[in-house]
């Protein structure tokens, strides 16, 4: 494992795509080592391989199947990139635009997680609302928390497509978000209910608690709804 100050995932995850798009180890359609054994390779614990392939399956490059193992679904260099801190061109999206995208993706992702999560995703998802609510009570920033958060989902609706659309839906959130107490505490509730109804595989509720999230952004951005 190469040095670095990223996160160990982080570097996990960049020399798996190292092994794909440099070394050409893997294509489209090639299943991954074993956590046992890839975890070996790289120097690291399995723990810290189940984060990285999460960070590779929101950049829509692997996908795991359960019962099957970790396949690789695209090879394609534009995805390389962190769709979670990656720049797009949005000249002509206007504000409401991106929140009305975000109405229509986000609480479909959160139904698919309801879904699909699995264990250590779920687990994630509850790691991030603790560190949102301790940054909260110490009065610091948690939008990149709540970006990480809203991406956990993403992946763990275990659908490429959702984690390769983020990029947009970030971009609203960082650029409409009121970092204010109050408005922290009202939608860390809402994360709340969030998980819950995911982890009790109620998709329809997750769903719906999701789209009450984004109309509430809606509201607290002084944005219109027609």
């Amino acid at each position: 494992m190469k040095t670095s100050s990223s996160p160990l995932s982080e570097q996990a995850a960049n020399e798996i795509m190292d092994m794909i798009f440099i070394q050409h180890r893997f294509h489209p359609g090639d299943k991954l080592p074993n956590e046992m054994d890839l975890s070996e390779e790289l120097g690291i614990s399995r723990i810290t391989l189940r984060e990285a392939i999460r960070i590779l399956c929101t950049r829509g490059l692997v996908e795991i199947r359960r019962g099957r193992g970790t396949y690789v679904i695209s090879n394609d260099p534009a995805l390389r990139a962190d769709p979670c801190t990656g720049e797009r061109e949005l000249t002509d999206a206007s504000p409401r635009d991106l929140m009305e995208f975000r109405l229509a993706l986000e609480p479909a992702a959160a139904y698919y997680a309801a879904r699909r999560a699995d264990e250590q995703e779920l687990q994630h998802m509850n790691a991030l609302l603790e560190q949102m609510e301790k940054l909260s009570a110490q009065g610091q920033s948690v939008i990149q928390a709540e970006r990480d958060f809203h991406c956990t989902i993403a992946s763990a609706g275990h659908n490429p497509l959702f984690g390769q659309l983020m990029p947009v839906l970030q971009h609203s959130i960082q650029e409409y978000n009121s970092p204010s107490r109050e408005r922290t505490g009202v939608f860390l509730r809402d994360y709340r209910e969030i998980v819950r109804h995911i982890r009790n595989r109620n998709a329809e509720a997750a769903r719906a608690a999701m789209f009450s999230l984004i109309l509430l952004s809606y509201r607290l951005s002084d944005l219109e709804l027609e």
